[in-house]
């Protein structure tokens, strides 16, 4: 392929990867990899995920990367397997464990316990965790022998459901919002119970409206690279936005909206937000409806 058939072929390929995200790897060594096997500079994702854990990572890619801060996906779904027994400093199987508690809690103790962590909760993030403190990672000032006090924040647990209990280890499964700390749930919950816990494995199970059903294990796309069909993984950009009015653009009203100019909208009511499609089912702008005028203006214009 030509230098320039590529570059117009890159300019017109906006979408999403769902991917099974491998232990062992950051969420940054993950869009590497992407990038390297996309040829695509233009790469992100929507939520980091540790390395010790595993699941669903929303990879964005061309210019569906401007859609971030669009995406729902604001509430997180994990199922996180949680030792009783330890305190580890790291609040993770990784860390070096601390403090040995008393005897293991029994199921019912467990449950009842499980009770206090709905709704909205606070908790500290642990000391190892990516904040920021003056510039400096947290993790860093750990690392370094460094006292390291974070602020408390303010948290939403929509449901945190009992699995099953194989002592020590319970299973969990969490729908929580964003910027949730599953590691402090964990050494929480083993503080409340008095035993001391950590948590052991952690599966991101959903993203928003992604799951893992969408999702494609790391493996796999790595061999679609290699074999050139890659792209049957990609999510249109224009699907990933299940909440957004579509508004199908011909010819005359793309141009339109690609120059920044407002377009009729069609009889009946219409949501706040909307997205502009074109005929070749590509995304082309965000837009937002103006009740005044019943017309449709351009609040995002992904290609210009």
């Amino acid at each position: 392929m030509k230098d320039e058939d590529s570059r117009k072929l890159k300019s017109a390929i906006s979408g999403i990867l769902i991917v099974d995200k491998p232990s062992g790897m950051t969420s940054h060594d993950v869009v590497a990899i992407i990038r390297k096997g996309t040829g695509f500079r233009r790469i992100g994702h929507t939520g980091t995920l540790d390395p010790r854990a595993t699941g669903v990572l929303v990879v964005l890619i061309g210019p569906a990367v401007r859609l971030s801060e669009y995406l729902v996906c604001d509430k997180k779904g994990y199922e996180a397997t949680i030792r009783f027994g330890s305190v580890s400093d790291t609040y993770d199987g990784d860390g070096k464990v601390i403090q040995t508690g008393r005897d293991i809690p029994d199921e019912e103790e467990i449950m009842t316990a499980m009770e206090s962590f709905t709704g909205d909760i606070v908790q500290v993030p642990p000391a190892y965790s990516a904040i920021k403190i003056n510039g400096k990672k947290a993790y860093d000032l750990a690392r370094e022998g460094k006292e390291v006090k974070l602020n408390e924040r303010h948290v939403t647990i929509y449901s945190f459901d009992f699995i099953e209990y194989n002592p020590p280890e319970l299973t969990a499964d969490i729908i929580c919002s964003s910027g949730t700390y599953i590691r402090s749930i964990a050494h929480d919950l083993g503080q409340k119970l008095g035993c001391g816990a950590y948590l052991s494995g952690l599966k991101r199970t959903r993203s928003g409206n992604f799951s893992l059903r969408d999702a494609v294990p790391l493996s796999v796309l790595q061999k679609s690279f290699e074999e050139g069909n890659w792209y049957q993984y990609l999510i249109p950009a224009a699907d990933a936005l299940h909440e957004y009015e579509e508004v199908m653009l011909d010819m005359e009203t793309e141009a339109d909206i690609l120059h920044g100019r407002r377009i009729p909208a069609s009889a009946g009511d219409h949501g706040t937000l909307g997205k502009a499609v074109s005929e070749q089912g590509e995304l082309i702008a965000l837009l937002e409806f103006v009740p005044d005028t019943h017309e449709w203006k351009p609040k995002k214009v992904f290609y210009q």
